[in-house]
């Protein structure tokens, strides 16, 4: 399916948010993706995903994830700098302020002729946690988080009780969780507490690992594993099919 792409800036509580959308050419009315990206906001491997996603015929926006803290249009380098700079963006946005940005993309996506009116989430990485965290809200019936980070931490600013995982009852939709198993952001025993919790929360997930590294999806850097970021974005296609439509 051919795509197109544009940008749009959103009011959000928290100040303004360049929005990138990937859609069908095709007139028509098409189910909605949120994807969160790493820290690193929209760089070429986000935007490649994102456009792979909207050729199976999705909507799919994708937000700067620390738009409060950077100018319009930053994207950081995948280097030391980029890295410090992102991580410190990380901790420095409480998650509330994620949540007002997830509703902003729902409204907007609810004004457009294109939008079907059913909606997911997507994410890897923070991208990841973000997709999941997004499944808090009702709008939203299906989430694919791929290798989240600080879900079983509970680092991300925020009150006890408004940490993403202490929160995972509240999630009504489907959720895709995909790990890698060499991955050391989030190794053995943190993957088995997340399991534990969604199953003590009664979620409905599907649970995959696989023998891949932390950011194995990237199609950049010597992590990338081609065969494995293609099942998983087939993965990704067959929940939000299903689900979504």
């Amino acid at each position: 399916m051919i795509i197109q792409n544009e940008s749009v800036d959103l009011e959000t509580p928290t100040g303004t948010m360049r929005t990138y959308i990937y859609r069908p050419v095709a007139e028509g009315q098409y189910p909605a993706i949120i994807f969160y990206s790493e820290i690193f906001q929209q760089t070429a491997p986000i935007a490649r995903s994102a456009a792979i996603m909207a050729g199976h015929g999705f909507v799919v926006l994708v937000p700067e994830v620390a738009h409060e803290l950077n100018p319009v249009g930053t994207v950081l380098g995948y280097d030391d700098a980029g890295k410090e700079k992102g991580n410190a963006d990380k901790f420095a946005k409480p998650l509330r302020d994620h949540d007002t940005d997830t509703q902003a993309m729902v409204d907007f996506l609810a004004r457009q002729s294109y939008y079907s009116g059913s909606v997911g989430s997507m994410g890897v990485c923070l991208g990841g946690h973000l997709a999941f965290r997004a499944a808090l809200n009702p709008a939203l019936t299906a989430a694919c988080c791929l290798y989240a980070t600080d879900l079983h931490s509970n680092t991300l600013p925020a009150d006890a009780d408004d940490q993403t995982l202490v929160r995972a009852d509240e999630i009504g939709g489907e959720l895709l969780m995909i790990w890698g198993r060499q991955d050391p952001h989030v190794p053995d025993e943190p993957r088995a507490s997340i399991n534990r919790a969604l199953r003590e929360a009664d979620c409905n997930f599907s649970w995959v690992e696989v023998n891949g590294q932390h950011a194995f999806m990237r199609d950049e850097g010597d992590r990338y594993d081609p065969e494995l970021a293609l099942q998983c974005y087939q993965m990704a296609v067959n929940l939000f099919r299903r689900v979504l439509r």
